[in-house]
Formats: C-alpha cells, structure tokens, sequence
C-alpha cells in the first residue's frame, strides 16, 4: 500500500522548543541579578524536568494554565531568593522572550515543503490548541498542515491509540498507508506502533534506539535522506527487532 499521510508531532520535532526555551532562559536569567550567577546548565536542567512534570498535570486538568506557571517559577526561581509574588511578572516576561524567540527546528519548513505536494500532512501534539495553533502560525507552517490533532481536543495524551485515531479519521487515512515522525519514543514510536502506523523516530540526541527496526534520522536538514527515509516502505510495521 502506497503512502498518502505523514504525521508529524511538533514540539520538539518540527518546532525547537528546546533551543527556544534555553536562549529564553539565559534572556531571565541575565535580567535578574539573583540568578545571574546560576550555573545556566543546571537551571535549564531544573526548568525542563518542572515543566515535563508540571505540563503533564496541566494536560490532564490538575491545574490551570496560569496555576501551573505559577507553580513551576515558583519551585525554579524560589532557591535563589525570588518570592511568590514576584513570580507572575517574572513569569510573563519569560513567555513573552519564549514568544519572541520561537523557532523551527533547521530543515523543518524544507521538509513540509517538499512533502506538501505528494501526501496530506498532520501534526497530532500533547499540547493546547490555541498554543499550537499560534505556533504553527508564528512559524510559517499552517498552509503546509491539513490536520491539527492535539490532546486537548481529543481528551486523551499521546500514546493513548485514540488520538492517532482521530487523526486518521481527520485526514481520511488508513494506518497502514501513514507514517509518523516524532521524537519521543514512547507517545510518538509506540503510540504509532500501537495503531499500526509506521513510526520514524527522531532522534537528535543519539540515544540508544530500543528497536532496531524502528527507521531513526538525527535531523530534518538533511532532505533528501530524511524524505527517503520517510517514504520508504522497507521497513514493516510491528517487524521483528533484530
């Protein structure tokens, strides 16, 4: 069966959150004198572990959007003397320098681009739409997307089978005729797996890849290899890990 649908998830994947949210951090950091002197390894260390954890309970309705800012700045910035109430305006600076400093991973728009022609194209996040949406603007690429498929509408996380479902159903597309590229192994590879969707992992850290069947690229710059991996089809779904 040929290939008609790619699915990509975003952050991380086709946006740079990660590259974003250090460059905002060191503009935080240097505005304030108190953390000025942080080691910037270890508060952008600090800072991606409150958010992993804080962003998850947000997701599942734990907290507000503004409750759960609150609470991260709170437990970053509290170590070096920054009060509770100081925290809102510190807060809303750093979004809006992390607003400002968005950026597409390098390849991404490229990437869109030359796969636009030939297949439908979505993005299925873990995130809230209006952010997503904004991003997906911010970054030049809502013409290059079909189909925006967050959890937010869905009501179910990444791996959950159910939002690749409605992804699929969105862009009337079979699994097995679709890929998805993403970087988390577990919502994006065996989210994928689980519906019979052939998985391309990205994976920009060189980590060690659990299945060796799964296809891995360690960016998008590199189109031609990228596309070829992407639409190939000699990698089976579900084969074997050798």
């Amino acid at each position: 069966m040929s290939l008609t649908t790619v699915l990509f998830d975003l952050d991380d994947t086709l946006f740079d959150h990660i590259g974003t949210a250090r460059a905002a951090l060191a503009a935080t950091a240097a505005a304030d004198a108190r953390l000025q002197a942080a080691d910037s390894e270890a508060l952008y260390q600090h800072y991606s572990e409150l958010l992993e954890v804080i962003h998850a309970q947000l997701l599942a309705g734990r907290y507000t959007y503004e409750e759960a800012r609150q609470l991260r700045f709170e437990r970053l910035l509290g170590p070096y003397g920054v009060g509770a109430a100081e925290v809102p305006a510190i807060a809303q600076a750093h979004y809006g320098r992390y607003q400002q400093l968005r950026r597409p991973l390098p390849g991404a728009r490229a990437l869109l681009e030359a796969l636009k022609p030939h297949y439908r194209i979505g993005i299925v996040t873990n995130n809230r739409t209006a952010e997503q949406v904004d991003k997906l603007r911010h970054l030049g690429m809502t013409q290059l997307v079909d189909a925006l498929i967050t959890s937010e509408d869905v009501g179910v996380l990444k791996p959950d089978p159910r939002i690749f479902q409605v992804a699929l159903a969105r862009l009337g597309a079979r699994p097995a005729e679709t890929v998805l590229v993403g970087d988390n192994w577990t919502a994006d590879v065996l989210g994928a797996l689980g519906v019979g969707i052939r998985p391309v992992w990205l994976n920009r850290t060189g980590a060690p890849r659990p299945l060796a069947h799964v296809p891995e690229i360690t960016d998008l710059a590199s189109l031609p290899a990228v596309l070829q991996t992407i639409t190939s089809r000699s990698a089976a779904v579900g084969a074997p890990a050798v």
